[in-house]
């Protein structure tokens, strides 16, 4: 039997993204939020998502300085620093999900490691990129730390997935993040995931070095 396919990399990427624009509705959208729409739709491979993305009016313009800039990228979990591209940033992403510290202090609490986790982002979190893609209760936990005082990210993607909280800790993001004076880009609903929270920081780091589809 032989299978006729694709095997060019470039190819593949240049015909997804060919694709994506013909099925996808991005009426609206600026070039840069064009792109982060368009990342999305092909990290989970469903044109109808656009309609249930959220990109707060200078989310781009301030994702895309704080990662010029070398700022810090934070993750909730390894996945989604495993699933920013390593080539086009000049310091690893940073979690700490599986820090030694982090699983003591959610037990002693009662609450999830990733709740915990954030604890330790400390002075790293004034000006970062913020990237939430498995946990709710991480998207809760910060979004209570903002308001309570604490520094605010440049950005916050806040995609996580799921069943119970994932849904409603992005339409909280969504809701508050006027108020809280945060830019903040989400998809509403449950779907959402590591690699689509990846794919929006993959998004602005090409839009910076000007590789658009």
């Amino acid at each position: 039997m032989t299978f006729v396919y694709q095997p060019n990399p470039h190819a593949i990427e240049q015909d997804s993204f060919r694709q994506i624009r013909q099925l996808t509705d991005l009426s609206g959208l600026s070039t840069d939020a064009q792109q982060v729409v368009m990342r999305v739709v092909h990290s989970v491979g469903d044109p109808t998502v656009a309609r249930q993305m959220r990109i707060s009016v200078n989310a781009c313009k301030a994702g895309r300085a704080a990662l010029a800039n070398h700022n810090a990228i934070l993750c909730d979990v390894e996945m989604v620093k495993q699933g920013i591209t390593k080539r086009m940033i000049q310091s690893p992403p940073l979690c700490y999900l599986n820090h030694e510290d982090t699983a003591a202090m959610a037990k002693a609490r009662g609450e999830t490691r990733s709740m915990a986790a954030l604890d330790l982002w400390g002075d790293q979190l004034k000006d970062s990129v913020v990237v939430i893609g498995n946990a709710p209760t991480a998207l809760f936990r910060l979004l209570e730390m903002i308001k309570s005082g604490a520094a605010k990210p440049a950005l916050i993607v806040g995609i996580p997935v799921g069943f119970v909280g994932a849904a409603e800790s992005k339409q909280a993001l969504w809701d508050i993040h006027n108020k809280l004076g945060i830019q903040c880009i989400t998809l509403l609903g449950r779907q959402g995931g590591s690699a689509a929270a990846s794919s929006v920081v993959n998004a602005l780091l090409r839009c910076n070095i000007g590789e658009r589809y």
